[in-house]
C-alpha cells in the first residue's frame, strides 16, 4: 500500500491555542500553582480578565498575567493587524502586541488545515480571537488558578464560558473539513477526532506537561455562567459551512444546500431474482430450469411410450421375416463370434469400395489413406527418417529458447487497458514502489489472538529491525543496504512503516519515551504529538503498522505489520532493480535462517514477503514437480506398452508385447513438443514454465489415443491379407476419424490463442502446434514403426531386442500376431454394454439423468466465481502461502487508489480547476467532491476515504489567509515558513519574527487573485514552489514528500498538466471477488465522472493490471467456447457431409462443457484464463470420446439400434482403453503434485473431463444416436 502523507504536522490540535508562546530560551524557573478565587472578580464590558505576559514556562511557552484591567485602545497599525486576523474585534482590545503576535504565530499552524472552508476557519479564529483580545474578555473568562514563575504570578487555569450555540456552530462547520494530504478529516488533527463540540473543547482545554504540545494552562469550557456573577457566555455569531459568502465545498460541507441534491451512490442490490415457495427461496434460473426439466421428462416419457408402441406393431408385422433372419444368424453365430473383428476390416473395405457409405471428403480421405498406407508399408524407412529429420530440424530452434517468469508478462495481455494505464502512470508520475513486508503476530489462545502490543514484543521488533538494518547484499561487487534502496520522502530516513517509528526507530528512545505506554498514546495522537512523528518526519497512521484489530482499538492489535517501501526503477525490459533484488534475496535468507527461529522461540508467528518473492517461488515451482511429471510419463508409458500388445499366453509375451513400439510413440510425442517449442523459440516467442510441464503430458495423453486406435485397427485386420493391405485397410478404417479428432483438437487449442492472458495464449499456441506435429508424426513415423513392429513379430524377434530371433514353435503356430480373438473389453462392449443401452427403459433413464445433470450444471455455472487465488499459483510449501493468509486476516487498510487526470488545463480561462478541487468555490460535482461522496458508501464504491488532493492543498497554500505558507522575500524569491531555515537556524537556534525572514510577505493579496484563484502565470510560477516546499508546523501544506510525484511538470509551462493524481485507498480486499469488484467499481466511477466533467480521468491501483481480465472473463470464455464449437462443427460437416451427425456431436460437446462448468462450481474452481483454456481444450479432447463412435455409426448398416451396437462393438473398446484409461492413468498421477495449480486446474479439471467425456461418449452419445441419429445410407 502507498503510505499517504510524508508531511510534518506539529501539534495541530492543541497548539493552536494562543497560549503556546514564541520559541524562547528555556528557563530553569520553578512554577508554583495556587488557587485564585479573588482576582478577576470584576466582570463587565470593556474589562480584561488577563492582560500582558508575566512569564514563560521551562519549555518557552508564555504565560499571561492574571490581573484584570480595563481594555486598551490600540494604535492604528496594531488595530489594522488585529482586524486582519480578527475582523469581529474593533475598538479596544485586551491583548498586547506581543500577545497578539503569539496568537498569530500559533493559529497560522491551523490555518492551512481549515482555509479551504472559510466558514470553519472564521469560526475557529473567532474562538481564539475572543479568548485573547476581546475587549469584553472578563464577561466570559474567569481566572481560577495562578502559578508563580520567577516571582511573578501567571495564569494557571481559567474558566471559558462559551454558549452551546457557538460550540455547535463551530463544530458543525468544521466536522467534515478534509485534510487531503492525510486522506482524513481536519478534526483528526485539530480536535483529536472529536465527535461533538464538548469533546473538542475538552481536548483543547487540557493542560500540556512541559515539552508537550498544547495549552500551558488548563481551560475549563463551560456552557453556563454562575448565578449573580454578571458574566455571560461568549456567543459570537457563527457561520454555517453552507453560507453563501463564506461557503465551503461539498466535500467539506455535505449539508450545504447546493450539495443536498447530490446523494451518495446507493449500494447496488445484490439480490438475484428469486421466488419464494413456502419456507424455501429459490432463484429464478433454478426454478425455470426445474420446470423445463419436468416438462422435458414428461415429453420424453410420452415420446418413448408412443415409439415403443409403434415398434411393437411394426415388429409383429415383420415377425416371420425376423424369425428367418434370426435362424440364419444363429447358424453362423460361432463363426461370426470368432471372426467378428477381423471381418470388420473387409466390411469397411467393401463399403468404402462402392462409396455409398461415405461423403465426398471421406471418399477422398479414404482413397488417400489407402494409397498412402500401401506406400508407407513399402517404404517405412524413408517415411520414418524423413519425418524425424523435419522435426529434428525444428528442434534446433531450442538454442534460442527463453523462459518468461515475470508475472506481469505472464498474466497481462498485450494492449490491456490496465497495462496502458500503468505505463502512463509509471512514465508520467512514478512507478509504484517495491514492498518488503513482515507480519509478526501472536498465536491464537482459545480461538482468540491476544494483543501483541507489549514491551517485550516491541523490544523484539527492535531486535528484528537491527538485524534487517544489518543486511549487506552484494550486487556486482557493490555492498547494498536498506538505506541504499529505501524510499526517502523527506531527508535521509527510510519511510519504514512500523510502530518503531513512534520511537524514531531508536531503541534508546523506547525507555525515554515511556515504552508501550507511549506507543498506545501515539495510536490516538499520531497526528498531533511531535514525539509521535516518525523518523522521516511524518505522521504514521497506526492502521498501516498494526493488524488484527477492530475499529480503532489499536491496542487490541494482534499483529505488527512492518513494511519497507523500496524505490522502483523499472525499464522496458523489466531491469533496473538489480540492487533491490539482491537485497531482497538477502532479506528472505535472513528471515528464514535467523528471524523465523527467533520469533518462534517467543511463541509468535512470522510471515514475510518481498517484491520478488512470487517470481522466485514461480521459478522454484518449475522444478518442484519434475518427479511428478516423470512418474506420470512412466505410468502412461507402461500402460501404453501393455495396452498396445496382446499376449494370449505368457510364453509368447516377449514377441507379442509392444514395449518398444510404446516407447517409440512416447519419443515421438516428446519430439513433437520439442519441435513446437523450437519453432516458436526460433521466432522469438518466449516459453513459460507451464508449457514445459503440462504440454508434454497433454500431448502424450492426446497422442496415446491415436496410437492405440491405430494399433488396434491393424490388429483387427484379417491375418490372411498382406502386411501392406492390412496397414492400408487400418488407415482407411480409422484415418478419417483420427484426422477429424486431431483437427478438432488443433482448432480447440488454437482458439485458446484468443485468450488475452499471455501465459495461456502462448500455451494454447504451443500446444496446437505440438498436437499438429504429433498427428503428422503418428500418420508417418508411427505408422512406419507399426510396420517394423509387425515385421518383427512375424519374424519371431524379441520385442525390446529385435536383433534376437526366436525359432518358430511348431506346437503353437497361431500364437503371437497370428492369434486373433475378441478381447475381454471388446466382448463386454459387444455382449453387455451395447445390448444394455439398447433397452428402452435404459434409454429413457440415460436421457433423463444426463439432461438433469446438464440443467443442474447450467444453474451451478452461474455460481462459478472469477479470479485466480494467488495461493494456488505457488507451491504448497511456499513461505508466501502463509503471508497471503495473514494479509487477509490482519490488514485493515486496502491498496492505494489513484485517480489520474490527463491534460488538466490550469489556465484561468478554463473551468478545469473548479471541476477537480473540493475547497470553496469548487463545483459541487467536482472529482474530489464525488470521491468524497463515494467514500460514504464503501461497501459499493470500495473507496475507503476522501482523496489527498495536491490541487486543494496548493490553492490553500497560495491563499493570503495561509500567511505562513506561500511567502516571498523582497527580491521575489521563495521564503520558507518561519520555523524552517534560513528563517530558523539549522542548528536548532531560536526562531522568531526577526532575522532574515522578517521582511517576508505573503505571495499574494486578495486583490492579486481572481475569485481567490491564481492567474495562469501565478499558477505556473508558484506550482514548483509548492511541490518543493517542506511541510512544517507553521505550514503543514508544503507539497514536498506528499505530492513530489503527484504532478508531471514536463511541459506544464503551456498551461496544461499532462498527468496528475489524487490518492485515496480501497477498502480492505480479502477475496479475489473483492479485487475484481473494486476494479469494476473504480472504472465505472471514473467513466461516470469523466463523462460528467468532460475530462480524461482513469483509476489506477497496483493490482488492476492482474485483475482486469476478470471484468469480462465470462464473455471471453463463452466467445472462445462458441468459436471452438463452431470450428469443430464446420470440420465435422465438411468431412462427414452430415449436418445431422455434426449437430449431434456439437450438442454432446456443449453438454460436456456445461457439465464441466457445473463440476467447477461444485469443486470451487474459479473461472480464469487457465480454466478458460482448459474448457476450450476440453472441447478438443472430448471430441475423441465422441467422434470415433459417431463415425463408426455413420458408416454402419441397419437400423439405429443395430448401428449403435455395431459402432460400440467396433470402436468402443478402443475408445475405453485407448482414450479413457490412458488419460485417467496420466491424470491421477497429477494428484501428487506439490503445486496447487496442478492439482486444481489439471488434476481435478482433467479428471472431471475424462469421466464426463467417457460417460457422454460411451453412454449418452450411443443412446442419442439410437434414438435420433441420422438414417443409414443405402448401399448401392
Amino acid at each position: 500500500m502507498k503510505f499517504p502523507s510524508f508531511i510534518v504536522a506539529f501539534s495541530l490540535l492543541q497548539v493552536i491555542l494562543l497560549m503556546p508562546g514564541l520559541c524562547a530560551e528555556k528557563t530553569d524557573s520553578q512554577a508554583r500553582s495556587v488557587s485564585y478565587p479573588s482576582l478577576g472578580e470584576r466582570h463587565s464590558k470593556e474589562y480584561c480578565a488577563m492582560y500582558d505576559i508575566c512569564g514563560q514556562r521551562s519549555d518557552g511557552k508564555v504565560l499571561n498575567c492574571p490581573y484584570g484591567s480595563p481594555s486598551v485602545k490600540p494604535d492604528e497599525l496594531f488595530s489594522a493587524k488585529i482586524q486582519s486576523l480578527c475582523p469581529s474585534i474593533s475598538g479596544n482590545v485586551c491583548c498586547t502586541e506581543d500577545q497578539f503576535d503569539t496568537l498569530r504565530a500559533q493559529v497560522q499552524q491551523a490555518i492551512p488545515f481549515l482555509v479551504g472552508c472559510p466558514a470553519c476557519l472564521r469560526n475557529f479564529l473567532n474562538l481564539f480571537c475572543e479568548l485573547s483580545c476581546s475587549p469584553n474578555q472578563s464577561l466570559f473568562i474567569n481566572v481560577t488558578s495562578v502559578s508563580e514563575v520567577n516571582g511573578n504570578l501567571t495564569v494557571d487555569g481559567i474558566n471559558f464560558f462559551v454558549s452551546d450555540a457557538f460550540g455547535e456552530g463551530l463544530y458543525d462547520s468544521c466536522k467534515e473539513v478534509k485534510f487531503g494530504t492525510m486522506n482524513t478529516r481536519a478534526i483528526e488533527f485539530i480536535g483529536a477526532g472529536a465527535t461533538n463540540f464538548k469533546e473538542w473543547f475538552e481536548f483543547i482545554g487540557q493542560k500540556a506537561p512541559p515539552g508537550f504540545p498544547g495549552s500551558p494552562y488548563a481551560i475549563d469550557f463551560k456552557p453556563t455562567v454562575p448565578d449573580l456573577s454578571g458574566m455571560k457566555p461568549m456567543n459570537v455569531s457563527t457561520y454555517s459551512c453552507g453560507d453563501t459568502s463564506l461557503g465551503c465545498s461539498c466535500g467539506d460541507c455535505p449539508s450545504s444546500p447546493q450539495c443536498t441534491n447530490t446523494e451518495p451512490p446507493s449500494p447496488p442490490k445484490k439480490d438475484h431474482c428469486s421466488i419464494t415457495i413456502g419456507p424455501v427461496k429459490v432463484r429464478c434460473i433454478d426454478f425455470a430450469l426445474a420446470i423445463a426439466y419436468i416438462v422435458l421428462v414428461f415429453g420424453l416419457s410420452g415420446w418413448a411410450l408412443f415409439h415403443r408402441q409403434r415398434e411393437r406393431i411394426l415388429a409383429s408385422e415383420k415377425e416371420p421375416l425376423l424369425k428367418s433372419i434370426d435362424e440364419d444368424q444363429a447358424n453362423s453365430s460361432n463363426m461370426q463370434y470368432d471372426e467378428n473383428l477381423a471381418l470388420e476390416g473387409r466390411g469397411v473395405a467393401a463399403q468404402l469400395k462402392n462409396g455409398a457409405q461415405l461423403s465426398i471428403i471421406q471418399g477422398y480421405m479414404s482413397s488417400f489413406y489407402r494409397s498412402y498406407g500401401m506406400w508407407v508399408a513399402r517404404n517405412p524407412t524413408l517415411v520414418l527418417c524423413s519425418s524425424l529429420a523435419v522435426v529434428i530440424v525444428l528442434c534446433f530452434g531450442l538454442i534460442h529458447i527463453e523462459v518468461e517468469t515475470r508475472p506481469e508478462k505472464l498474466w497481462v495481455g498485450h494492449g490491456s487497458k490496465a497495462a496502458e494505464e500503468k505505463q502512463f502512470f509509471d512514465s508520467h508520475l512514478a512507478p509504484f514502489y517495491r514492498i518488503e513486508q513482515l507480519i509478526l503476530a501472536t498465536l491464537p489462545d482459545n480461538g482468540k489472538s491476544p494483543s501483541i502490543v507489549s514491551d517485550d514484543n516491541i523490544q523484539l521488533l527492535f531486535e528484528i529491525q537491527e538485524k534487517v538494518d544489518g543486511i549487506r547484499a552484494n550486487y556486482s561487487g557493490l555492498t547494498v543496504s536498506l538505506t541504499d534502496i529505501c524510499l526517502k520522502p523527506l531527508g535521509q530516513d527510510c519511510a519504514t512503516q512500523s510502530v518503531l517509528q513512534y520511537f524514531k526507530m531508536d531503541r534508546e528512545n523506547f525507555e525515554n519515551y515511556g515504552g508501550v505506554t507511549h506507543a498506545e498514546y501515539c495510536f490516538q495522537h499520531y497526528t498531533s504529538s511531535e514525539t509521535c512523528l516518525s523518523a522521516f518526519e511524518a505522521p504514521l497512521d497506526p492502521s498501516t503498522a498494526l493488524g488484527g484489530f477492530s475499529g480503532i482499538n489499536y491496542s487490541e492489535a494482534s499483529a505488527f505489520v512492518v513494511t519497507y517501501p523500496v524505490n522502483n526503477a523499472i525499464d522496458e525490459a523489466g531491469n533496473g532493480n538489480g540492487k533491490a533484488v539482491a537485497w531482497e534475496k538477502a532479506f528472505i535468507q535472513l528471515v528464514k535462517e535467523e528471524l523465523l527461529p527467533l520469533v518462534q522461540s517467543r511463541n509468535l508467528s512470522l510471515s514475510f514477503s518481498s517484491e520478488s518473492s512470487i517470481e522466485e517461488e514461480l521459478k522454484r515451482e518449475s522444478t518442484a514437480d519434475i518427479i511428478t511429471i516423470v512418474v506420470s510419463y512412466l505410468v502412461m508409458f507402461a500402460y501404453i506398452s501393455i495396452t498396445l500388445g496382446d499376449a494370449p499366453r505368457l510364453s509368447t509375451f516377449y514377441i507379442s508385447s509392444k514395449v518398444l513400439l510404446g516407447l517409440s510413440g512416447v519419443v515421438l510425442v516428446m519430439l513433437s513438443v520439442l519441435g513446437s517449442v523450437g519453432l516458436f523459440s526460433a521466432f522469438g516467442v518466449k516459453s513459460t514454465l507451464i508449457i514445459m510441464e503440462v504440454i508434454p503430458f497433454l500431448v502424450l495423453a492426446v497422442g496415446v489415443d491415436n496410437m492405440c486406435i491405430l494399433v488396434h485397427a491393424v490388429k483387427r485386420q484379417p491375418l490372411g491379407l498382406p502386411l501392406e493391405e492390412r496397414i492400408s485397410n487400418a488407415l482407411v478404417e480409422v484415418g478419417p476419424s483420427i484426422t477429424l479428432a486431431s483437427l478438432a483438437e488443433i482448432l480447440a487449442f488454437a482458439v485458446g490463442g484468443f485468450t488475452p492472458m499471455p501465459a495461456c495464449r502462448v500455451f494454447s499456441l504451443f500446444a496446437a502446434l505440438a498436437v499438429l506435429l504429433d498427428f503428422l508424426l503418428q500418420v508417418t513415423a508411427f505408422v512406419s514403426l507399426i510396420v517394423f513392429d509387425c515385421l518383427r513379430a512375424e519374424d519371431n524377434r524379441i520385442d525390446c531386442f529385435p536383433c534376437i530371433k526366436i525359432p518358430s514353435s511348431t506346437e503353437e503356430p497361431d500364437e503371437g500376431m497370428n492369434s486373433r480373438g475378441p478381447g475381454l473389453l471388446a466382448r463386454y462392449m459387444q455382449e453387455i454394454h451395447a445390448p444394455f443401452l439398447g433397452l428402452w427403459a435404459v434409454k429413457v433413464v440415460v436421457i433423463a439423468v444426463f439432461v438433469a445433470f446438464a440443467l443442474a450444471s447450467i444453474a451451478l455455472s452461474t455460481r462459478v466465481e472469477s479470479g485466480l487465488e494467488q495461493q494456488i499459483v505457488l507451491p504448497r510449501d511456499s513461505y508466501v502461502q502463509g503471508y497471503f493468509t495473514n494479509i487477509s486476516e490482519y490488514l485493515r487498510i486496502g491498496p492505494p487508489l489513484y485517480f489520474v487526470v490527463k491534460n488538466y488545463n490550469y489556465s484561468l480561462e478554463s473551468r478545469d480547476t473548479n471541476k477537480l478541487c473540493s475547497i470553496n468555490q469548487c463545483d459541487s460535482n467536482s472529482l474530489l467532491n464525488e470521491i468524497s461522496r463515494a467514500s460514504l458508501v464503501p461497501e459499493s464504491s470500495f473507496i475507503a476515504k476522501p482523496a489527498a488532493s495536491w490541487l486543494d492543498d496548493f490553492l490553500v497554500w497560495l491563499s493570503p489567509e495561509a500567511f505562513g505558507c506561500c511567502r516571498k522575500f523582497t527580491n521575489g524569491s521563495y521564503c520558507p515558513p518561519d520555523d524552517q531555515p534560513p528563517c530558523c537556524s539549522p542548528d536548532g537556534g531560536s526562531c522568531g519574527f526577526g532575522g532574515v525572514c522578517k521582511d517576508c510577505t505573503t505571495c499574494f493579496r486578495h486583490s492579486d487573485l481572481v475569485n481567490d484563484r491564481p492567474s495562469t502565470e501565478q499558477f505556473r510560477e508558484k506550482l514548483p514552489w509548492f511541490l518543493n516546499a517542506l511541510p512544517s508546523a507553521d505550514c503543514a501544506k508544503g507539497g514536498h514528500g506528499a505530492y513530489t510525484s503527484s504532478v508531471d511538470l514536463s511541459g506544464y509551462e503551456s498551461g496544461v498538466i499532462k498527468a496528475s493524481e489524487f490518492r485515496t485507498y480501497h477498502t480492505p480486499l480479502n477475496k479475489q471477488g473483492d479485487y475484481v469488484n473494486a476494479l469494476r467499481a473504480a472504472r465505472e466511477f471514473s467513466s461516470r465522472i469523466s463523462d460528467s466533467l468532460k475530462m480524461q480521468i482513469f483509476p489506477y491501483s497496483v493490482f488492476y493490471i492482474f485483475f482486469e481480465q476478470y471484468l469480462d472473463i465470462w464473455r471471453i470464455a463463452l466467445t472462445n467456447i462458441a468459436i471452438a464449437l463452431g470450428a469443430i462443427f464446420i470440420v465435422c460437416l465438411v468431412i462427414t457431409s452430415s449436418l445431422w451427425i455434426s449437430a449431434i456431436l456439437v450438442l454432446v460437446l456443449v453438454m460436456i462443457v456445461v457439465d464441466l462448468m457445473g463440476v467447477m462450481a461444485i469443486l470451487g474452481i474459479q473461472l480464469n484464463a487457465v480454466s478458460v483454456v482448459n474448457l476450450i481444450m476440453s472441447i478438443g479432447i472430448a471430441v475423441e470420446f465422441c467422434v470415433h463412435i459417431a463415425n463408426a455409426f455413420l458408416v454402419s448398416n441397419g437400423n439405429r439400434d443395430q448401428r449403435m451396437k455395431e459402432a460400440l462393438s467396433t470402436i468402443g473398446a478402443s475408445v475405453f482403453s485407448g482414450i479413457t484409461l490412458t488419460k485417467l492413468v496420466g491424470v491421477i498421477v497429477l494428484f501428487f503434485s506439490r503445486s496447487e495449480l496442478f492439482v486444481v486446474y489439471y488434476f481435478q479439471m482433467y479428471l472431471a473431463l475424462v469421466l464426463v467425456g467417457f460417460l457422454h461418449g460411451l453412454v449418452f452419445l450411443p443412446v442419442v444416436l439410437s434414438l435420433m441419429g441420422p438414417p443409414g445410407r443405402n448401399v448401392a
